[in-house]
């Protein structure tokens, strides 16, 4: 993905990207994007975005596999994650939600993913280490809780679902603190001037309301005239 297109796509939060694709799409309906409130680490920093690297875990209980298979498993993980196209973002579904108990993102993972080059993790998992997690490394989580409790790897490279939104492996991935949604590929080449078209048509309403003298008939006016232009 272009690098200009990926500045321009962290420059804008994702109800911004939600409206975009329907301008770009021509329609309303879009409905690739998670449902429920989700966490923030870092709310003020630019939104997630980069292709999908999945993976799936566990907490509640310990893994009844041999300790070797899951030790092997795990540092196949790191490696799938290390050698990710960039941009890249991890998503990772926490089988045991919504119990999930143990905490796979704090301090180490952070940095660790950080190190490798992704961009942010998106997950239904918990979060810990609030005040010593590093800057430049967003991660969007289900909840916060103390302990890493029993958690492995289960699998990665697979279809996972975080918070009703469905991601395969490669997917685009924009987040930030309102939640997620995958990008569909064919608005990808009319996504910045669909980005354009939503922030011009809502300062249309904007603009007016900031106007000394703001009633219902100036109101009236200016959505009608955005009524006209938004998809």
């Amino acid at each position: 993905m272009d690098r200009t297109l990926v500045q321009r796509l962290r420059a804008v939060d994702t109800p911004t990207i939600c409206n975009a694709i329907e301008v770009a799409q021509g329609q309303r309906g879009f409905a690739a994007f998670t449902r429920g409130t989700m966490l923030c680490s870092a709310p003020d920093e630019p939104a997630i975005v980069g292709y999908a690297r999945t993976a799936r875990i566990a907490a509640q209980e310990p893994p009844t596999e041999a300790p070797e298979v899951i030790r092997a498993r795990r540092m196949a993980y790191y490696r799938y994650m290390a050698e990710a196209p960039m941009p890249a973002v991890c998503v990772i579904e926490d089988v045991d939600f919504p119990a999930c108990v143990g905490a796979f993102w704090g301090e180490l993972n952070t940095n660790v993913h950080k190190g490798f080059g992704l961009s942010g993790t998106l997950t239904n998992g918990v979060l810990r280490d609030l005040g010593d997690l590093p800057e430049g490394y967003p991660v969007v989580a289900g909840s916060l809780g103390p302990s890493h409790a029993f958690v492995h790897v289960r699998d990665f490279d697979c279809e996972v679902e975080v918070f009703g939104l469905t991601v395969q492996p490669g997917d685009l991935i924009h987040a930030d603190r309102h939640g997620a949604v995958v990008v569909p590929p064919d608005v990808l080449t009319a996504l910045t001037a669909a980005i354009e078209k939503t922030q011009a048509n809502e300062r249309i309403v904007l603009d007016a309301a900031a106007q000394d003298g703001f009633d219902f008939a100036a109101f009236e006016a200016a959505w009608a005239e955005f009524e006209r232009r938004r998809t």
